[in-house]
């Protein structure tokens, strides 16, 4: 009974607390649709973590994930504070268990996601293609695979989720979640200027006696597949796998949605979080309806929050990107003022963000450095300062931001009897792929593409390497 009044009451507070920061957020400048605020206990609150979202498809990595942030929440590693899911309304679960001061700086920290998620043109961008309500769209994709698992049973559902999952990252943002087929007709190869159409000089040069134009070249030639090297790999093969079914194809374009849904997460992070921790500072700073106490408690909830590290007296190889963030921002509007800041939150990912606000003095402030990594005997891993050169720096904090963090692998060619070439691009990153990884992905993606498969990649000595699966 005690615990069910505190809950009440700590939700009637944090109420009231939503009330007069929104107010305050909202004469500050900030922009943002309705928030629903939902009280949860901390193993819901895991879950949510662990699968991105309330409700998502059955699969068996989300159990894997689980218990590993179990663990590292046991152990003190981790603590959950919040989880927001952009939409119209933003859907914010707090940890009941979570103290009063707690929860109140995160419904100020919220208001920041909320601004960023409504004005940030990625996110915005994003939305305006996956929809506005993504936690019950959500829930009907995976209402949707139950179906499936209760059609076709456990084994063949699993197989498809197996291929579809392990491609999560590989899909193409710029080419639009709504993609048409290729064309049945020959198409220039990407990056191909077109004849010019202006008159005029370049008007007479494309069309020289003798030539044909590029358009009379291949109006009848037969169209490759796929006309130019494929980034999205979710799509090419729920549209071009030869013997998927559609349920099979369904599944892949699901997970392709979801993908969509999470890169502007991914592509944010640091500026998003670093954002929501400016505004949740300056909103504790600015309310004067907080108790004394419960603002000082929250005060030192910030602190842990955006420290760099866990010990001031060491150094740390992870980036925490709410405290590089947060110091990034704060930079910027001492500098620039709030109305540039509100510019750059508009226009900018992580890459633009840290490119071009992260500078030396900054970087000596915070003792950023990048490092490299040299494998010893005994499986011992050494770690040395490499450089304190701030483009390198910068280049080292974006790597894992790429490409969602995998390697860029592209179809190159599709041929007549279904046989796939894939491509990877090492040369954008200078890695190899991790073989073994790599060996069970093509194991996971023959399951549905069912033709033989060939990928030329480097293994992590920069040797060429091919690894083939056939049926």
């Amino acid at each position: 009974m005690t615990d069910c009044c505190n809950h009440e009451h700590q939700h009637e507070t944090l109420s009231r607390y939503g009330k007069e920061f929104e107010a305050m957020a909202r004469e500050a400048g900030l922009q943002f649709h309705p928030v629903d605020y939902e009280l949860v206990p901390g193993s819901f609150m895991m879950e949510v973590a662990v699968y991105g979202l309330p409700v998502r498809m059955p699969h068996w990595s989300f159990g894997v994930r689980y218990i590993y942030q179990h663990i590292q929440h046991r152990m003190g590693h981790s603590k959950i504070f919040e989880v927001v899911f952009p939409g119209n309304p933003n859907r914010a679960y707090l940890v009941e268990e979570n103290a009063l001061a707690e929860n109140a700086l995160v419904t100020a920290h919220v208001l920041g996601h909320a601004d960023f998620s409504r004005c940030n043109e990625l996110f915005v961008s994003m939305q305006e293609q996956v929809g506005w309500n993504v936690v019950e769209q959500a829930a009907e994709r995976a209402h949707r695979i139950q179906g499936a698992l209760d059609t076709h049973g456990q084994e063949r559902v699993e197989a498809v989720l197996d291929a579809a999952l392990a491609l999560e990252p590989h899909v193409h943002i710029h080419r639009g979640l709504h993609r048409q087929p290729y064309s049945s007709r020959a198409e220039k190869q990407e990056g191909t200027p077109a004849p010019s159409s202006g008159g005029g000089f370049g008007d007479k040069y494309a069309r020289l006696p003798g030539e044909n134009t590029l358009e009379e070249t291949t109006e009848h030639s037969p169209a490759s597949c796929p006309p130019h090297p494929e980034n999205d790999l979710l799509w090419f093969i729920a549209r071009y796998a030869p013997d998927m079914e559609d349920w099979e194809r369904d599944i892949f374009l699901d997970v392709r949605e979801e993908s969509f849904y999470f890169y502007p997460v991914f592509a944010c992070q640091i500026m998003n979080e670093g954002w929501a921790s400016y505004w949740h500072a300056r909103l504790l700073r600015e309310a004067d309806f907080l108790p004394h106490e419960l603002y000082l408690d929250a005060i030192r909830t910030h602190s842990s929050v955006v420290r760099p590290f866990g010990d001031e007296q060491k150094l740390s190889l992870q980036i925490n990107p709410y405290h590089l963030g947060f110091v990034i921002w704060e930079h910027i509007i001492e500098t620039h003022g709030l109305e540039k800041a509100m510019e750059i939150r508009r226009q900018d990912d992580d890459f633009s963000f840290v490119r071009n606000y992260l500078d030396e003095p900054l970087a000596r402030e915070l003792k950023l450095f990048s490092y490299k990594r040299k494998e010893l005997a005994g499986r011992r891993i050494q770690y040395s300062i490499d450089s304190m050169d701030i483009d390198r720096i910068r280049e080292q904090i974006l790597a894992p931001k790429f490409n969602f963090g995998a390697p860029r692998v592209r179809v190159l060619d599709m041929t007549m009897d279904g046989s796939l070439l894939l491509g990877h691009e090492h040369a954008i990153d200078g890695r190899g792929l991790d073989l073994k990884r790599a060996a069970r992905v093509l194991d996971y993606v023959q399951e549905v593409w069912r033709r033989p498969i060939r990928l030329e990649t480097i293994d992590g000595d920069g040797e060429p390497r091919v690894l083939e699966r056939t049926p």
